[in-house]
């Protein structure tokens, strides 16, 4: 096949999912067949035009929603519907008043946030320009978790909204918490059900009885994590830091993972010992007693450690406890108008303290079915595989803190900060295409990354340093203190020194008799900073969610205003065209 031919069909396959991809393989087959037995006037039966198929939309932050989406796109096209699936920003607002078949996938962040990468979507669905959609059947799943107070609560607006447009739903809205196939697997069985009798199975053109979908070569994923071995775990902060922070190289060797920059590692964590002996005590339960649970029975401490969240408080778990212990106080924190003091407990509570201040009698079994299951956590990787070849670096910050009298834990940062040669830790690639450097090299780029946000960072600059990029990089970093905490120092001074990295601004909060951030640099250097992104520059931001990156967005707002001489609506419809545009991308947590 000729050059051309091949970047045609590459340019076609752009953006195809797993499913797609592997239908297109099967038509091309049968075509093939038809061929080579001489059948090339006979054509295939129309394909349906892409409104009468069932359109799968999704928005996701840390890549569960399109996982979700995926499988259910499928699931469909192996059931002989005609599916489509699109991201949220690359489906075009103009289609919706035509669409006959829809099906939504996002989720929530923080506080009551959409993601990134419908914002554009769900701002339209929201406003005032969207359509009547009398001629939709749709159906929605939230993706959420309830350690927020405003949970799935982007999801249930669009649902909301979309029958307020005259749309009707053909499957319930759902709520998917952290443990999300528990929700997830049932309604989309529901949902395909449903879809099955509005749009109709088609049958294949062609029977294809030898045709096998190819693996890829990675055969890890979040349900087959791979087991990689430690290659190195170092504190990269002074002992007297205000808490550790860790680089982990991790061994991919043997796992046919790969990655890119912009990418992240989920981790399958334990809970720490400690953690575990504490409920124990405090409930007087003993560990050996076997639970039994959904048809499973194991030790109570191996449910504690390796099966149950310990570390983050839930609205359903608020409520079991104010149900086993009587207390009506409680209860009333899920009222709708105590959202603001709920907000203050999720955040600075962990399951154990609530237990210890509302008593109750529990048994092994009715503690395990209280519980969640215990989830993968994401970290954003710090390094380029072009770099490091078969190894995978993290930046973790250790959670281990007195509060409320008591010694307080984060799961997987205490698990992987334990974590040595002798152990192994469970882990999978967590792909976030709308993280990725600029396809033009000759691209600027400018990073905000506060804390450990600074490791996909580290990632950018080893990778653009690798491939000879020729765009300028331009880095903003603070933490506490320049002496104790100022992370991979000297790998910034060595980058600064041979041109990968062109500009450093720093901001070190407790150093001065006021408290700085990155977000007063921004504003310190707005001018250049405008300037840099006029001529094209791409902008990431990654780290807390709750605070800096709004911060930040605040930050970059007031910078449009002062040296872009925009207002601030204009200034916030820009921003909204760089994150539309992709050139203004957040991995936040």
């Amino acid at each position: 096949m000729d050059s051309e031919r091949l970047s045609a069909l590459e340019r076609l396959a752009e953006g195809l999912g797993p499913a797609e991809l592997y239908w297109v393989a099967a038509w091309s087959a049968a075509r093939a067949d038809q061929l080579q037995r001489g059948l090339v006037g006979i054509q295939a039966a129309p394909a349906k035009a892409a409104h009468d198929a069932l359109t799968i939309v999704y928005g996701s932050q840390t890549g569960q929603a399109k996982r979700i989406a995926t499988q259910l796109s499928e699931r469909a096209a192996a059931a002989g519907l005609s599916v489509r699936l699109v991201r949220a920003d690359a489906y075009s607002q103009r289609e919706l008043a035509k669409e006959k078949h829809l099906v939504v996938v996002i989720s929530t962040q923080g506080d009551a946030e959409p993601p990134d990468d419908a914002r554009g979507l769900v701002e339209f669905v929201l406003g005032k320009r969207a359509p009547k959609l009398a001629g939709l059947r749709y159906a929605v799943l939230g993706l959420g978790d309830s350690s927020y107070p405003q949970f799935c609560a982007i999801g249930r607006q669009l649902d909301e909204r979309l029958a307020e447009l005259g749309a009707a739903r053909f499957a319930p809205f759902g709520e998917a918490d952290v443990d999300i196939e528990a929700v997830a697997g049932p309604w989309a069985e529901q949902a395909l059900e449903q879809a099955k009798k509005l749009v109709g199975a088609q049958p294949p053109a062609a029977r294809v009885a030898t045709l096998q979908p190819v693996p890829s070569r990675a055969t890890h994923s979040r349900e087959r994590p791979f087991a990689a071995s430690v290659l190195d775990n170092q504190t990269i902060v002074a002992r007297d830091a205000a808490r550790d922070v860790r680089h982990v190289e991790l061994s991919l060797e043997g796992s046919g993972l790969s990655y890119q920059p912009g990418d992240a590692v989920g981790v399958w964590p334990q809970n720490p010992p400690g953690l575990v002996q504490q409920w124990l005590s405090l409930l007087q339960l003993d560990g050996e007693q076997l639970a039994n649970h959904d048809g499973r029975s194991l030790p109570l401490r191996q449910w504690l450690t390796s099966e149950r969240e310990l570390t983050r408080l839930s609205r359903p778990l608020i409520a079991a406890l104010a149900d086993a212990s009587g207390d009506e106080g409680l209860a009333q924190l899920l009222r709708p108008d105590q959202s603001r003091a709920l907000a203050t407990l999720l955040s600075d509570h962990q399951p154990i303290d609530l237990w210890r201040r509302h008593p109750a009698a529990w048994s092994a079994e009715e503690l395990v079915a209280a519980l969640r299951p215990l989830t993968p956590r994401l970290y954003s990787i710090a390094s380029s595989q072009k770099v490091v070849g078969d190894e995978v670096h993290l930046t973790v910050a250790t959670v281990d803190y007195i509060a409320h009298g008591e010694r307080h834990w984060g799961a997987a940062s205490s698990f992987i900060s334990a974590a040595n040669d002798e152990r192994r830790l469970p882990i999978y690639i967590e792909a976030n295409e709308r993280f990725r450097l600029p396809k033009d090299d000759a691209r600027d780029v400018i990073m905000i990354g506060p804390g450990t946000g600074v490791a996909p960072f580290r990632a950018f600059v080893q990778e653009r340093r690798e491939t000879g990029a020729r765009g300028r990089n331009w880095l903003f970093f603070g933490n506490r203190h320049f002496t104790s905490e100022f992370l991979y120092q000297l790998e910034w001074q060595a980058a600064l020194r041979d041109g990968s990295l062109n500009r450093l601004d720093l901001a070190f909060s407790r150093d001065g008799a006021s408290k700085i951030y990155v977000q007063q640099r921004l504003r310190e250097q707005g001018r250049e900073l405008y300037a840099w992104l006029q001529e094209g520059a791409h902008l990431y931001v990654c780290g807390d969610a709750n605070h800096m990156a709004k911060d930040v967005h605040a930050a970059l707002i007031d910078v449009a205003i002062a040296h872009g001489g925009q207002t601030p609506e204009q200034a916030k419809e820009w921003l909204g065209e760089l994150l539309q545009q992709g050139r203004y991308a957040r991995d936040v947590y």
